[in-house]
């Protein structure tokens, strides 16, 4: 039996996933997309999303996505709830491309990753328990609801600087944690923080607990690393600002990365070095790792692979 060859396979489920599934199917590309361990992506672990375009009331992150995955499938997308462990892909045009979910081999002649970022957490137990209670990896979606309030921000690279940069200007006051005695940031987001006279920065400083009510955060529990005196901090947000790792060991060897492990892509397109294997949403942007950027690309990658799959007819 002769296996049957897709046109377009799309690895992730988030906005930008789902959004190339939509493209893809509309294009008759007949798409199937291979969800991952978290149907969704990060998005089903936030609350409420206020800031996507078409919802003036807002909606919840799970129900958002619920909507995209509905939309694709309305197109004929076929959903795999599996995890794709394993990739070979060719380096021709017009060659084939082989994924691997467990051990079922799947080829297709395009390939769309939007495999998305994970944000580094600390480990603490604490950081689960109040999740969407007042714990947050993005000051950009979640800062809106802790204004006029009070906030810890742990971390030491620019990705702190600029979250607690941002949030200065909706809560009260805004407190760093800082682990080392120096920052990581760049010279222009340091003078920037050093500059803004509610963001208090506590260096040598860890979080090493949460307390709160109904698992609403109340007070973070931070260490003085050098003196080992414990002490609180009455606040009503946690921002964990450490960074993300993309979601790209998979692809290592045989897509161009950048230092940190995102995939590089062609500027202006979804275009990675290899024929036929597009990029999309967190996976390859760094800088914006918003839902509606994640989704513009989707779009983007679908139609390269559209205009790819046309030029080798």
């Amino acid at each position: 039996m002769e296996q049957n060859i897709l046109d377009c396979v799309i690895i992730g489920s988030g906005p930008s996933g789902f959004t190339a599934a939509i493209y893809a199917a509309r294009a008759d590309l007949k798409p199937e997309l291979y969800t991952g361990l978290e149907p969704g992506g990060q998005l089903t672990t936030t609350t409420e999303v206020e800031n996507f375009p078409g919802y003036p009331t807002g909606i919840t992150g799970p129900e958002m996505m619920m909507d995209l995955q509905k939309q694709a499938e309305r197109f004929d997308t076929k959903i795999h709830y599996e995890m794709i462990t394993r990739a070979e892909f060719s380096k021709e045009v017009g060659g084939i491309h082989k994924v691997y979910a467990g051990n079922k081999e799947i080829l297709a002649r395009t390939v769309i990753i939007s495999t998305g970022a994970t944000a580094k957490y600390l480990g603490l137990d604490d950081e689960k328990k109040y999740a969407g209670g007042g714990v947050s990896a993005c000051a950009t979606c979640d800062g809106f609801f802790y204004k006029g309030k009070d906030v810890v921000v742990v971390g030491a690279g620019d990705t702190a600087a600029e979250e607690a940069t941002y949030l200065s200007k909706l809560c009260n006051k805004v407190t760093m944690l800082v682990r080392k005695d120096v920052f990581r940031a760049s010279k222009t987001m340091i003078h920037r923080v050093e500059n803004t006279p509610n963001i208090e920065v506590k260096f040598n400083h860890e979080l090493i607990g949460i307390e709160g009510e109904n698992n609403l955060v109340e007070r973070a529990i931070v260490i003085n690393n050098q003196t080992q005196q414990v002490s609180t901090v009455s606040v009503d947000g946690i921002f964990i600002a450490i960074g993300h790792k993309p979601n790209t060991d998979v692809f290592a060897g045989q897509i161009n990365l950048d230092e940190n492990g995102y995939i590089l892509t062609e500027k202006g397109t979804a275009k990675t070095n290899l024929p036929g294997v597009f990029a999309a949403g967190d996976v390859q942007d760094h800088i914006y790792r918003q839902a509606i950027t994640a989704a513009g690309s989707g779009c983007m990658a679908a139609m390269d692979a559209e205009k790819y799959l046309g030029e080798l007819e």
